[in-house]
């Protein structure tokens, strides 16, 4: 078979035809859903050692042990482990020299009669990519999209099939591995917005660039990685939390940039609405931000990345280019307060009606977005290099026509000035350090915080002389 143009029915007769192959199916939530491809291509019995669904929570929690959330990571997790252990257990001793066993699992919640929220879940596969290799394993979340249960459920079965027949035909690729997972499948139909590689099969492999081509190849439009490089969902981090986001290249971070967050983190942990919790604070970069020339630089990436981790901050990856956009996604998540700190150069572009070209109500309909209730953008003074004044909101012109407009969103908070914040640093533009660091004029480390100034010297990054 030509695997470039398997189906769903040719994936799971591969496999199934495959006498090496050999292993446990678990799903929970949408029926059995991925083995009912295996039965119906014929030849199963090659494949399948058992299929199990344990929908009673009692009877589930007597099987895999107690679970927070049945549908959750944590229940993947209990369930690749406990039926990955009986295969080897039950049938290592008589055919473990010539088999790869595998154990795939799903925990999967759908629409129903009581339930009309889009479907989401988490699958994965725990596989020998050779006969007595140790484990290696791939756990992915997905959403489904489908108006209908049948639909969901049929979505699911072709996500799983790829996902099995990927762990055995395409491990050796990963980005051809991410791709493959939407095979019979659109995006109007499911997202996988996580990814995690493990093992022996996935050596070398980083979760964070492959947290990047989730975003990249548009499989999802933001994904989130912790300072550790831990790929999670933004539910697991952000569910109820007030966020502070603040986006930029970081190639690299500078201490404006660092003082512009510091400063705006201050500020907003001041809003009433916070009561005193300490928001959730990311790093955000999108995928233009991500460009060199017209093209991602994967290696540029992970060297960004490398120096964010310095300060101890999760990395959320977006195609997000409009704000509104953005706060759209968070407020899928959280209902709590969001702070957006930017420079003043940048509330320009926010306010430009030439943005909005492509939506109905242009830039009211953005702005009706974008201040949900709790938004809030912090704004961060801009030095005119021509002119040597120092732009704020007092003095930032919009146009003649928005000066009415730009009033409101100031008068009512929607828009507020950073205050404290450290004027020495408004004449440092991060291409201006970028510049010197490729020219190898150590001006540049007075503009860096040291932890990323020595990261930077040591490993040569951007081009650092």
């Amino acid at each position: 078979m030509n695997e470039e143009k398997l189906n769903t029915d040719q994936k799971a007769l591969q496999i199934n035809i495959d006498k090496a192959k050999y292993g446990t199916f678990a799903e929970i939530g949408a029926g059995q859903e991925v083995a009912r491809w295996f039965f119906r291509v014929g030849g199963a019995a090659g494949t399948v050692a058992k299929t199990i669904s344990a929908y009673d929570m009692t009877v589930s929690d007597a099987i895999y042990g107690p679970a927070e959330r049945y549908v959750s990571r944590q229940r993947l997790a209990a369930m690749l482990s406990h039926e990955f252990n009986l295969v080897i257990e039950r049938l290592d001793k008589p055919r473990g020299d010539k088999t790869q066993f595998f154990t795939f699992a799903n925990t999967v919640t759908t629409r129903s009669y009581t339930r009309q929220d889009d479907g989401q879940g988490w699958l994965g596969i725990r596989f020998q990519g050779a006969p007595r290799q140790r484990p290696s394993e791939v756990i992915i979340h997905v959403r489904l999209l489908d108006p209908e249960p049948v639909r969901e459920q049929e979505a699911l079965g072709i996500v799983g099939v790829n996902l099995i027949h990927a762990a055995f035909y395409k491990h050796t690729s990963p980005i051809n591995f991410i791709i493959s997972l939407l095979d019979g499948l659109s995006r109007q139909r499911v997202e996988i917005d996580m990814v995690k590689f493990s093992g022996p099969c996935f050596a070398g492999v980083d979760n964070r660039l492959m947290t990047l081509q989730l975003v990249e190849h548009g499989m999802t439009d933001a994904a989130i990685f912790t300072a550790d490089g831990e790929s999670v969902i933004a539910s697991e981090m952000l569910y109820k939390k007030a966020v502070l986001v603040e986006r930029g290249s970081f190639r690299p971070l500078t201490n404006p940039m660092l003082d512009m967050l510091e400063r705006a983190h201050e500020q907003f942990m001041l809003e009433k609405s916070l009561g005193g919790e300490t928001p959730v604070t990311l790093m955000e970069m999108t995928l233009k931000q991500l460009q060199v020339g017209e093209v991602i630089d994967h290696g540029d990436f992970l060297d960004r990345v490398d120096t964010l981790r310095t300060l101890g901050r999760p990395v959320l990856i977006s195609n997000y280019r409009r704000y509104h956009r953005l706060v759209q996604f968070l407020s899928t998540y959280t209902t709590k307060s969001i702070g957006l700190p930017l420079g003043l150069n940048r509330l320009k572009d926010v306010l430009d009606e030439k943005n909005y070209e492509d939506l109905g109500g242009g830039l009211m309909e953005s702005l009706g977005q974008l201040f949900r209730k709790g938004v809030k953008l912090y704004v961060y003074p801009y030095l005119n290099r021509e002119t040597g004044k120092v732009m704020t909101l007092d003095t930032f012109q919009p146009a003649p026509h928005l000066t009415h407009l730009y009033a409101h969103l100031v008068t009512n908070g929607f828009i507020t000035e950073i205050k404290n914040y450290n004027a020495d640093h408004l004449a440092v533009s991060s291409s201006w350090v970028l510049e010197k660091l490729q020219t190898g004029d150590r001006e540049w480390e007075k503009q860096v915080p040291p932890p990323i100034a020595e990261l930077i010297r040591g490993k040569k990054l951007f081009g650092c002389k």
